[in-house]
């Protein structure tokens, strides 16, 4: 059985893409490594936990030790990168974190996998999971396209900015298989509610404020998390080594429309009257190296790989707002912290 290994998997993203991964592909081992830092969630692999091709291991990437027993454990023969700390605000409060995590980690992984397939590259890969925000900050016309240069504005985007170079510094100097995407804003089930969307969902069953940053101009490209993990899919299996592909939704929205879009949704599903969720939105003072407009051009995967994405805004919000209405016990472990207890403990080392 092929072991591949899935850095991140009780995060939002990587949840999905474990889970696609498990249904799909009988004939792999799965293997999710976490942290289960506060946003790392086993509850969100409750479905698949008794699948005889999964395995959840607890670890941290920056224990280079630790990754290279793993490594050796297991004979892994993909890597699919998606554990990092990825809140922009978290990063302006505690860079370090964010260097220590997204970059030195991200190493370790490189050369833990280079150690172990130095003696044959043929049939590996390793896939490291980015973000648009290396990018930096658009005006208010053009795209980030795969050659766009980098220039990153927060220390977020800072530290996956260097860990892209590094993953391509080992595809040049060792010839280390890899692969790069850089994905848009992602939103849909289970997301840690700290990021706008499911953030604004519960402050508003909450009847509690919507925190708007400056007079909410920033434009962001969205991308519903299961088309996400479709193109993780894709690219894995499909990609060429070597190659940057940019993910997008195709699916630009001021912060504004968006939450207004999301407050008119919710009035309906609540059964309010219209306009009572705007009522609960207040501007606050912008936040710091706040880009722009983010804007993602995704017609290389398209036209390469086959991939698109099957949602637009509105249909993926309506799904997002039900799931998150319907799993309301999920959002209440998530915000009392109740659902770190039961598995800090269970898998403590």
């Amino acid at each position: 059985m092929k072991a591949i290994l899935i850095t991140g998997g009780a995060g939002f993203i990587g949840s999905h893409v474990v889970r696609l991964f498990v249904n799909k592909y009988p004939e792999y081992k799965i293997v999710n490594l976490d942290k289960l830092t506060y946003a790392g969630n086993l509850e969100n692999l409750l479905d698949i936990d008794q699948k005889e091709n999964y395995e959840f291991v607890k670890g941290d990437i920056c224990d280079e030790a630790f990754i290279n027993s793993l490594f050796q454990k297991y004979q892994f023969e993909g890597v699919l990168h998606l554990a990092a700390e990825s809140h922009v605000d978290r990063s302006i409060k505690d860079p370090l974190a964010f260097v220590k995590t997204n970059i030195i980690g991200t190493v370790n992984l490189l050369n833990a996998a280079k150690d172990l397939w130095a003696d044959n590259f043929e049939g590996k890969r390793f896939y490291h999971i980015s973000t648009d925000e290396v990018y930096g900050s658009l005006d208010d016309g053009g795209f980030f396209y795969e050659d766009t240069s980098y220039d990153p504005q927060s220390p977020y985007s800072a530290s996956k900015a260097s860990s892209d170079h590094f993953v391509r510094a080992y595809a040049n100097t060792y010839k280390l298989p890899v692969v790069i995407t850089n994905c848009s804003n992602n939103y849909g089930p289970n997301q840690f509610p700290e990021k706008l969307i499911p953030l604004f969902i519960n402050n508003i069953r909450n009847n509690k404020p919507l925190p708007v940053y400056g007079k909410g101009e920033n434009v962001r490209d969205w991308l519903y998390v299961v088309d996400h993990a479709r193109a993780i899919d894709v690219v894995y299996h499909q990609g060429k080594l070597g190659e940057t592909y940019n993910i997008g939704g195709f699916n630009e929205w001021q912060n504004i429309d968006l939450i207004k879009v999301i407050c008119k949704v919710m009035d309906e599903k609540l059964g309010r009257p219209a306009g009572t969720a705007e009522q609960l939105i207040t501007y606050v003072t912008d936040r710091a190296g706040h880009d722009l407009r983010y804007a993602i051009d995704a017609n290389k995967i398209m036209k390469e790989l086959g991939w698109e994405p099957s949602l637009q805004f509105e249909e993926g919000i309506g799904k997002t707002v039900d799931w998150y209405l319907e799993n309301q016990e999920w959002m209440d472990n998530i915000t009392s912290g109740d659902y770190q207890k039961y598995y800090q403990e269970q898998y403590e080392q």
